[in-house]
């Protein structure tokens, strides 16, 4: 018990009982009234001071207060009719659960009334109590009485711990001594169920000071005040306020439909479903009026009951609701529909759904109401909001506030909604945009892996694998700023534009001077001002596998990574060049000599830049998950995304190309130098089936014989010496390719019927599988590929 002043023992008699019936306190009021001392009673039953023991006590279990009279026996064995009130005291600590026995001695309940309780009580307008210096109950009005069920004139002398074995009297006992040291009032907020309610209410407890005319404290006057009203409206706000900052955190449907039932669990309802129209039956976009039946597919779901075991339907389950059912009938009607469960005509609910009714039934629920979640005049599904806990059904202002909720989530719904169908659309642009499978070249083993941005959306990240000829290939990879079908679209045309650019073998700096001139048009098109709306980086590289020669040039991209045979992965020093689309920049290239087995690791910034790791340890990290490159790319791959990508995915767009060089034998490579002279074709020719003989591919003499005249022939007719012819030959392919200092390229045109010449290079191109020419620092290349296993 609370500390009190010595004199209230004496004034109020005091018991505390244990669950088993045992007297564990006595104080002096009650030796008063019954004459035993602490002495006498304190460890036995308090059975037996009742004057006529009975077989059960009047405290029954699970019951949290008392109030009767009792015929208690004198220690002098008079009989004694006395009006007790029993509180149960909950377990604190060590301390277990205790009943509070109370009773206020008649010489303190006959005391009269004094004025100024009179006045406090007829002046209060809600219900009031009135407390002396001691915190003794002196008088209390009708509004206070009903609210607590007890009878007014057998509680006074009382304090408010022995009305009450709840914390909020203990609590407000503490502030009513602070009151009565201090003179200062005091308010105090709980949310309670008074004796004579059915339900919880807010209230407002106030404490006041009661001075004489001389300003002295004799007393307080409490005064409770019902705030429910108030506290419901705070709820409210308070819902709309956490609605607006909980709900639509990401672009995920199904999180943004659980947000709205989290937010709304269990301050608004006991369980809320969230059920969106299956965009597939309407062709991908929700009807703006869905007739019934309705086919719902269950999002989310809450309850405040763990597993939410009051639901039938489970997430991404189908159901389909008829006519008749909340959920029909308010998507029919476009607003809430609110009803007691089972709703509408309860026949109707075993014909449609028996598991659902019985569930119901199961748990209690009373009551419910069907919100449609509806945005930009698109019905996206319906909210279904249950009580079965709480007894109160739903009202008009729980509507209103339902549907400000669910409206707000709707957006959220239907943003998440049109952001997936374009990420889902620009993602499959994306796809359809970069190469499906990688060519298989006799100059590199490669192996690749495209990953979209976990929450930014698809970007405009590329790669590719370009043959060339001369059994070359090239590679690039490139990165276009922004994200959304606009960057893939971009990626698409420049991706474009580099392999129409590769096919006329330019020099990798030259081809990132093109492609710099295309995205600056790119960005007038676009902006109309020429302010760069365009941005892109850019890396290409070109190798030889029979020089073993790799030049690379790039725009503003991230630097390779090689991992030579057996060495330490490292990054190419290579100069950098400004991003495509600034405009009159220079760019560099490097020109690199690689062993046969060499891995090129190219990649876009997505892959190092993250918020766990600055880019000097991103770098190492990935020379890191390179050093094991000697297997296979494919894993190696994997093991660099899963190295350097957070657990969530990437904030970009994420492109990584993987390459391992391959040489070709000299063996399988013949060059001769060509004197300028016309009558020495015949020669060359024999040199050439000979050599064809030694490769065991003369099947391929005739057509090789006369490409080789033709193309030998042109060079010393139309270009300038030196001259070299260079055959090469793979499993599939025989190239013959002849050089000359002379920068004019031949082009292919059909003769007439009495021309002379303009005959051999359409008879060239009729001939072989591709033909072309190519410029080199020193005058251009004729080539042309003959395919073998179709020959053999």
């Amino acid at each position: 018990m609370s500390p009190v002043n010595p004199s209230d023992e004496t004034e109020t008699a005091r018991a505390v009982i244990d669950d088993s019936g045992t007297l564990l306190e006595w104080n002096e009021g009650a030796r008063r009234l019954l004459g035993h001392t602490a002495a006498d009673v304190v460890g036995r039953p308090a059975a037996d001071l009742l004057a006529e023991p009975g077989p059960h006590t009047p405290l029954p279990p699970g019951s949290e207060r008392w109030n009767g009279t009792l015929a208690l026996r004198h220690r002098d064995g008079r009989v004694l009719p006395v009006w007790v009130l029993a509180n149960r005291r909950a377990a604190t600590g060590d301390r277990p659960a205790t009943w509070l026995v109370a009773t206020p001695l008649e010489s303190n309940a006959e005391q009269p009334d004094d004025p100024l309780i009179g006045v406090a009580l007829r002046q209060s307008p809600c219900a009031t109590m009135i407390f002396d210096d001691q915190l003794r109950l002196r008088g209390l009005n009708d509004a206070m009485a009903r609210l607590m069920e007890l009878p007014p004139a057998r509680l006074r002398g009382l304090r408010p711990t022995d009305m009450s074995g709840r914390p909020e009297n203990a609590e407000i006992e503490e502030h009513m001594r602070r009151v009565l040291d201090t003179g200062q009032g005091y308010d105090m907020e709980a949310h309670l169920k008074a004796a004579s309610e059915s339900r919880a209410h807010a209230w407002l407890a106030r404490v006041a000071p009661l001075r004489d005319p001389g300003g002295q404290v004799r007393g307080l006057c409490v005064t409770a005040h019902d705030l429910t009203e108030q506290h419901r409206a705070r709820e409210r706000l308070q819902l709309v306020n956490e609605a607006s900052v909980r709900i639509g955190t990401t672009l995920d449907v199904s999180r943004t439909a659980q947000e709205l039932a989290d937010v709304c669990v269990p301050v608004l309802a006991d369980l809320v479903s969230v059920d969106l129209l299956d965009g597939q039956e309407y062709g991908g976009e929700p009807p703006a009026v869905p007739a019934p039946p309705v086919g719902l597919r269950r999002a989310a779901h809450r309850s405040i009951t763990e597993g939410c075991p009051e639901a039938v339907t489970k997430p991404g389950q189908l159901d389909t609701y008829p006519a008749g059912t909340p959920q029909a009938d308010s998507l029919a009607a476009g607003h809430a529909v609110v009803a007691t469960m089972p709703p509408g005509e309860p026949e109707r609910w075993p014909e449609w759904d028996a598991a659902r009714l019985r569930r119901a039934r199961e748990y209690g629920a009373h009551s419910t109401m069907s919100v449609p979640l509806q945005a930009r005049g698109t019905t996206l599904g319906v909210a279904v909001f249950t009580r079965f806990r709480r007894p109160d059904p739903f009202t008009h202002d729980d509507v209103l506030l339902a549907e400000e909720v669910t409206a707000r989530a709707a957006v959220c719904i239907d943003n998440a909604r049109r952001y997936s169908r374009e990420r889902e659309t620009t993602l499959t642009l994306q796809r359809s945009l970069l190469p499906r499978t990688l060519p298989p070249t006799a100059a590199v083993e490669a192996a690749s892996r495209y990953l979209p941005a976990a929450r930014s959306g698809v970007g405009g990240d590329w790669f590719d694998v370009i043959p060339l000829s001369g059994m070359r290939v090239a590679m690039v990879v490139g990165d276009v700023v922004g994200h959304g079908i606009q960057a893939s679209a971009t990626m698409g045309r420049l991706r474009t534009a580099v392999r129409t650019l590769a096919d006329i073998d330019l020099a990798p700096d030259e081809l990132l001077t093109h492609l710099d001139d295309l995205v600056l048009r790119l960005s007038e098109e676009t902006g109309g001002d020429g302010t760069g709306e365009v941005g892109a980086t850019c890396l290409y590289a070109v190798y030889d596998p029979v020089s073993r020669r790799c030049t690379l040039a790039r725009a503003g991209h991230p630097p390779p990574v090689m991992v030579p045979p057996g060495g330490t992965p490292r990054p190419i020093d290579l100069p950098s060049g400004p991003p495509l689309g600034l405009g009159g920049l220079p760019f560099e290239s490097a020109d690199l000599l690689l062993p046969e087995g060499t891995v090129l690791s190219f990649y876009t910034d997505g892959l190092i830049e993250n918020r766990r790791l600055d880019l000097d340890a991103a770098q190492d990290l990935l020379c890191t998950a390179l050093s094991g490159a000697s297997g296979s790319l494919d894993e190696t791959c994997d093991r660099v995304l899963h190295a350097l990508l957070p657990p969530g995915g990437a904030a970009d767009d994420v492109a990584l190309l993987l390459a391992r060089t391959r040489g070709l034998p000299a063996s399988q490579v013949a060059t001769w130098d060509v004197p300028s002279d016309p009558s020495l074709v015949a020669p060359i020719r024999k040199q050439v089936l000979d050599q064809l003989a030694a490769w065991s591919l003369t099947e391929a003499s005739f057509t090789a014989e006369l490409v080789v005249s033709e193309l030998v022939t042109n060079a010393i007719r139309y270009g300038a010496p030196p001259i070299r012819l260079r055959l090469i030959h793979d499993t599939a392919t025989l190239i013959c390719e002849v050089s000359d200092t002379s920068h004019t390229a031949p082009h292919l045109r059909r003769a007439k019927t009495w021309d002379e010449g303009g005959r051999g290079l359409l008879l060239v191109a009729q001939l072989t599988q591709r033909w072309g020419s190519r410029h080199t620092a020193e005058g251009k290349t004729i080539w042309a590929e003959l395919g073998l296993l179709e020959g053999m």
